[in-house]
């Protein structure tokens, strides 16, 4: 995958994307608002819903029922994920157009780069919302109002870097809050467990892993146009701080599996994203920005084993 600057230095804009090769010209531009170039955060904001639904499917997984529902609910989620990232980073960059057009690695994106008009943005965000709601029609009522709780946070988070140094704590609340409704969403009657609050927590505590080394990148801009960012705030002991909230996530996510009665073979799973962790965190390269971006990429691997031990568990 080729990923060639558009202005110079460093930047994570793929040009030559698969999802954007194909599009007409003038809808690739959208694509790129919608981040279809980058699936990355497609996938972490939909493993959280995976996760979830694979705890709450676990007593009927076994058989071909109980697996068609699952793969079922899964493509469910996997559509609003898509739609539901496409609409948040275009607001995201809505907001951000200004500091985006600052950036070295952003001022590359459509909006700071002319190549889609804020009139156009915002109707492509109302587009890209139709979607969402259109799943939400699916879903139970608790599990609707539960994901309509998550609009507030998603709606303020772009400019929390305006004003706090933890910006990436908010983030980490919208981006896991698929782990409440998807549970929501198949248990019939439909409701929340400790559990799954815990799968919640400890979500959180990942995305301060991810998205503090997604914020690395920018850090000597973000120091210039006084943007905020964990980065930042760590300083110069990132790892003892990445360290510290890899441990939250483990901890909550074995409280988890002690709280939903999984088999053994879920902490397997756990040991390999806890080595996982580890071969971030020790490797992990922090004035590279090719380095970080590429660790930010591997915690999809993180998502994925987590998912796989939760189905594994309940089908043990």
């Amino acid at each position: 995958m080729s990923a060639g600057p558009t202005t110079g230095g460093f930047t994570d804009i793929d040009r030559q994307h698969w999802m954007l090769r194909y599009l007409p010209p003038w809808l690739r531009p959208y694509g790129r608002l919608a981040r279809w170039d980058r699936p990355i955060g497609t996938w972490l904001l939909m493993l959280p819903c995976w996760w979830s639904v694979a705890l709450g499917s676990g007593p009927h997984l076994g058989s071909v029922i109980g697996w068609g529902n699952l793969i079922g609910w899964m493509a469910l989620f996997a559509v609003g994920a898509f739609a539901a990232r496409g609409a948040g980073c275009t607001w995201n960059d809505i907001v951000d157009r200004d500091i985006d057009a600052r950036v070295e690695r952003t001022r590359g994106r459509p909006l700071p780069s002319g190549e889609v008009k804020l009139k156009g943005a915002l109707v492509w965000m109302v587009v890209q919302s139709i979607v969402c709601i259109a799943v939400l029609f699916k879903l139970n009522k608790t599990a609707g109002g539960i994901a309509l709780l998550s609009i507030a946070i998603v709606v303020i988070y772009p400019t929390m870097k305006r004003f706090m140094s933890w910006p990436q704590v908010v983030l980490g609340l919208a981006f896991n809050w698929g782990a409440l409704v998807g549970y929501a969403a198949v248990t019939t009657p439909p409701t929340l467990s400790w559990a799954t609050v815990a799968l919640y927590w400890g979500g959180v505590s990942w995305t301060l892993v991810y998205d503090t080394i997604y914020a690395m990148q920018d850090e000597r801009d973000d120091s210039i146009i006084d943007v905020r960012s964990t980065a930042r705030r760590f300083g110069d002991q990132p790892r003892r701080w990445l360290t510290l909230f890899a441990g939250l996530a483990m901890i909550a996510w074995l409280l988890a599996g002690y709280l939903a009665d999984l088999h053994p073979i879920y902490y397997a799973g756990l040991l390999l994203i806890a080595l996982h962790f580890g071969w971030q965190i020790v490797t992990l390269k922090p004035d590279d920005q090719a380095d970080c971006h590429a660790k930010f990429l591997a915690n999809k691997y993180v998502g994925f084993l987590l998912t796989a031990a939760i189905v594994v568990a309940n089908l043990t």
